[in-house]
């Protein structure tokens, strides 16, 4: 009987480790990649590709000021019942902003896939004369990982401030930056922020690269008074969901006691082990000739009443892209 209780428990014991160990696949924590991440060398239809995201995120949310309402001082709560007009508030870079967190984890597989370690960074950057309206990227930091011929893993710093920017229009600049010394088995991690003074205005999120992708994820907590049309892709591969959120603002009147909030639209929308379009499918159950199918993008367009549409990318830019 002692025996029997013994098997039971190394038997446990197994499921257990092996539930953590899936569970860090895919992994949105950044910072020291996963001994699973290490030895994943991709999937199914991925498995002969040069390098591989292993994951990919964006965060947008709004930074209001108390300055963008005109409400009853009774209510603490700002909601389309208690706010004026959006075009009348003139909601704007003195009142309200909107923050992105970026994140990127890519493994190199090949020596020919080292040039996936380097990406496009597209952003808007207006100059008119003496006026200057333009995204702000802060906060940069790039780390390569490595392991010795011990096994031991070592990280590298790339230094950011040499990376060259291109004009590609009047509105928008691209940030070419470009990750050297990175070989087979390096993983590479990117993170950046960004506040941009367009309230109008929302990142698209592309879920497809030219590598696959284990996960790739973006989260938009759009104030509620504000209206957007959001298209969320339909696919096989995508998963969305929408929820009412929470948003607390900057109070810059000392004689507020409490500080002020107004409901949102939290999207999310995930996306796991996406394919580059027209990859052929080999290994799974289709039929000859098949390839994996277009994954939409995720958009944002402003729907406020007399609000003027923003200044869009040109066509076949995106934010991020990998090389």
């Amino acid at each position: 009987m002692k025996t029997y209780f013994q098997k039971l428990l190394l038997v446990a014991v197994f499921v257990v480790c092996g539930c953590m160990s899936n569970a860090q696949m895919p992994n949105e924590k950044f910072g020291k990649p996963t001994n699973l991440e290490w030895d994943f060398t991709g999937w199914g239809d991925a498995v002969d590709a040069d390098a591989i995201i292993l994951c990919k995120t964006m965060k947008a949310t709004y930074v209001l000021s108390d300055q963008v309402s005109n409400f009853n001082e009774s209510s603490t709560d700002i909601s389309s019942d208690n706010i004026t007009d959006f075009g009348k508030n003139e909601l704007d870079v003195n009142n309200g902003m909107v923050k992105y967190e970026f994140r990127l984890r890519t493994k190199i597989l090949k020596p020919e896939g080292a040039k996936h370690a380097n990406i496009d960074i597209t952003y808007y950057h207006l100059e008119n004369n003496s006026t200057i309206i333009a995204d702000e990227l802060y906060d940069m930091k790039i780390r390569v990982f490595t392991k010795n011929e011990k096994g031991k893993m070592e990280k590298r710093k790339v230094n950011t401030d040499s990376f060259v920017t291109e004009r590609i229009d009047d509105n928008y600049v691209v940030m070419h930056v470009v990750v050297p010394d990175v070989q087979a088995g390096s993983i590479i991690e990117y993170e950046y922020n960004i506040i941009s003074p367009r309230p109008a205005f929302i990142y698209d999120w592309v879920f497809q690269e030219c590598i696959p992708t284990v996960r790739s994820k973006c989260e938009v907590d759009i104030p509620a008074f504000l209206k957007f049309n959001v298209n969320a892709p339909v696919s096989t591969f995508i998963r969305s969901s929408v929820e009412v959120g929470h948003l607390t603002y900057d109070a810059n009147r000392a004689d507020l006691k409490r500080a002020k909030s107004c409901a949102t639209n939290r999207y999310q929308v995930f996306g796991d082990y996406v394919l580059p379009e027209g990859t052929p499918l080999k290994h799974t159950r289709f039929r000859d000739n098949d390839t994996a199918e277009k994954v939409a993008d995720l958009t944002c367009r402003v729907a406020t009443p007399g609000v003027t549409a923003p200044v869009y990318m040109p066509e076949g830019h995106t934010h991020l892209r990998i090389k």
